[in-house]
């Protein structure tokens, strides 16, 4: 057995059976010659920072160093870039950026690799990364095939994607492109955006590379740095209600929050219910809510799998039973 506790951000003290790095898609193929995928249990690690191992894990670990960058198009208004699915994504967004390349500056600092980010279809401040997904390449580890899929066949939800499902566990990404804009234009609807931009003096039009900045001191400012306090980030997804349900709310909580949408839906923030149910902050032994932001539960060193999990139910049922409201782990639970 090996410790991985240094391969995911939560920082638990977890082993597995074997560590396999994966450096190019031929590496895959080899594994599949040799019937490793039909033989063995195994799961495939990126940046580690959307995963939460109950348990040791029975079987290997595979971790993604597939890297890259290669423009594949590039017109007047717009370029497409593929880029190896084990470079770290606040990296791309930084070479983007460095390249006159916009539309990912709001999903500055989200950790992990890219080869990650079409699983969750990663999101923030008004912008998911389908907004800019052209395609990608995966490896099938049942036939050994290398196939291309556009992005309806994606199935992109929020934080949601066909390989949560069906595809879960079948699939290993090995390439990501994205279709980027060259015309330096960004998207900046968050009050918290907003308000940082003040405080730097800018007026609109903003610049993308402003915006990241923006980003980074508010991200930094909210969540704790994982290499310091063990965390995943967002622990829940934010719940999608009925309209009826939100209005029914606001009568006994006037100050709710919700953002609607044009399905007749209202997204709420977890963060808002968690907190109001008097989690923020709250320490339970090695494991808690952080301070700052009751959205991310932490590891205050020596906590376990199954202490956060524990935690996780208690916050579940409090918030179900004051506001009636079901919200669901974004992190990927292991064992």
């Amino acid at each position: 057995m090996i410790s991985i506790k240094g391969l995911h951000t939560f920082g638990c003290e977890v082993q597995a059976e074997g560590l396999i790095e994966i450096n190019t898609p031929e590496d895959l193929f080899t594994l599949y010659q040799k019937g490793f995928f039909s033989e063995n249990k195994w799961l495939l690690l990126g940046g580690g920072s959307n995963v939460l191992f109950k348990n040791d894990f029975n079987g290997s670990i595979l971790l993604n160093c597939i890297k890259g960058k290669e423009i594949r198009e590039s017109g007047q208004d717009s370029v497409v870039v593929r880029f190896g699915s084990g470079e770290v994504w606040h990296e791309v967004v930084r070479w983007s950026l460095n390249n006159g390349f916009n539309g990912i500056e709001n999903l500055s600092l989200i950790p992990g690799t890219i080869g990650a980010a079409p699983i969750q279809n990663i999101g923030a401040y008004g912008v998911e990364l389908k907004d800019v997904f052209r395609s990608l390449q995966a490896f099938d580890t049942i036939t050994g095939e290398v196939v291309s899929m556009q992005k309806e066949e994606c199935r992109f939800g929020y934080r949601d994607s066909v390989f949560k499902h069906e595809l879960k566990g079948r699939m290993i990404i090995i390439s990501v492109s994205l279709e980027l804009r060259k015309d330096g234009l960004t998207s900046v609807g968050y009050g918290d955006i907003l308000k940082t931009m003040e405080r730097y003096g800018l007026r609109p039009p903003y610049k993308p590379a402003d915006v990241s900045k923006a980003v980074i001191e508010i991200r930094q400012s909210k969540l704790p740095d994982p290499a310091i306090l063990g965390n995943a980030g967002s622990f829940f997804k934010n719940p999608v209600i009925s309209s009826a349900h939100f209005e029914k709310l606001k009568v006994d909580f006037p100050d709710l929050p919700g953002y609607p949408d044009n399905r007749g839906e209202v997204k709420v923030p977890a963060g808002w219910l968690i907190e109001r149910c008097g989690f923020k902050g709250k320490r339970y032994g090695s494991v808690g809510c952080h301070e700052k932001q009751a959205l991310v539960l932490v590891n205050y060193g020596n906590g376990t799998g199954e202490e956060i999990i524990q935690l996780s139910r208690e916050i579940q049922e409090a918030v179900r039973l004051k506001y009636k409201v079901d919200i669901y782990p974004e992190v990927n639970i292991i064992g």
